[in-house]
């Protein structure tokens, strides 16, 4: 199960001053869509125990404010960003994160930027001796790199309303073992570092920096730079030149495709400077490897 954890992402207001009163209040814009999963379309949810869930892809408008609520709630963001107010401060809620907000809790989470969809599955859970670890956490957002795997779990189990008893169980199975059965691994900051270069190396055409990345994977510059050199033998910034250089040289087999284009799908906005840092890192130009393919 998950072990005690600080929480990982800092208050976002200085000075902050909580709310006086806190009520129960729930505000969806007329752009926001949920997909609610009940006990009486998967009623084998509350033998596994859980109370209700749903898929949300919010937008515009999005606010849930709650007062001492008799059951845990669980947020796990897909895509875009929350902001979660507490007795104790605000925090960004930020993609491939777990909020967790423990029963007899105070709580209000509402969408950040209302032009920026906010993707995120959530779930309610009893007060049950099977989720006294988690809650055991206190009011918290911390990394869970399994997100898109609870999103595709809950998609398919969405699917199988009125569907195949079975094959529901199956996938709560599979659920409770992401919640249930993860040890430490969610806050291992070698795995989280591995995960952030997994999403580097599918997205070389983004503007990444030692300090987005450091940000992504919820670690300090330093801490990123010590434990790349652990994994790779090289820092942050080595590694990132390293995974443009090699699919690089992927690219440059495709002779309908321009430097320039090459360069663009690497993130490199200038091709001069992608000549330069390829002409660095193998020798020679990448027009001169492209000639050297095909003699």
């Amino acid at each position: 199960m998950f072990k005690k954890s600080e929480n990982m992402c800092k208050s976002v207001i200085d000075g902050f001053e909580p709310p006086k009163e806190w009520r129960d209040h729930v505000y969806l814009s007329d752009t926001c869509k949920e997909r609610f999963l009940t006990l009486s379309d998967i009623p084998e949810l509350e033998g596994d125990g859980f109370s209700v869930a749903g898929l949300s892809e919010l937008s515009k408008g999005y606010r849930v404010e709650r007062n001492g609520v008799d059951v845990h709630s669980l947020l796990f963001t897909v895509e875009g960003e929350g902001l979660l107010t507490t007795p104790f401060g605000q925090t960004t809620i930020t993609p491939n994160s777990l909020t967790i907000l423990p029963a007899e809790s105070c709580f209000r989470f509402e969408i950040k930027d209302p032009s920026v969809e906010w993707k995120m599955v959530w779930m309610l859970l009893p007060p049950a001796e099977k989720w006294h670890e988690i809650a055991g956490m206190g009011q918290v957002v911390i990394p869970f790199f399994q997100c898109e795997q609870v999103w595709s779990l809950m998609v398919l189990l969405y699917s199988e309303i009125n569907g195949r008893p079975g094959y529901r169980k199956l996938l709560i199975s599979e659920l409770l073992r992401l919640l249930t059965g993860m040890e430490a691994q969610p806050l291992n900051s070698t795995i989280r570092v591995q995960t952030l270069f997994n999403e580097v190396e599918s997205q070389l055409h983004l503007p990444w920096t030692v300090k987005i990345m450091a940000e992504q994977c919820f670690l300090s510059e330093e801490q990123l730079n010590r434990i790349s050199k652990t994994l790779f033998g090289c820092s942050p910034r080595a590694r990132l030149i390293a995974l443009r250089m090699e699919k690089a040289v992927d690219l440059l087999r495709y002779q309908d495709w321009s430097i320039s284009m090459v360069a663009t799908r690497l993130g490199y906005k200038d091709p001069y400077n992608f000549t330069h840092r390829f002409r660095k890192y193998y020798g020679c130009s990448p027009r001169e490897y492209r000639k050297r393919l095909h003699f």
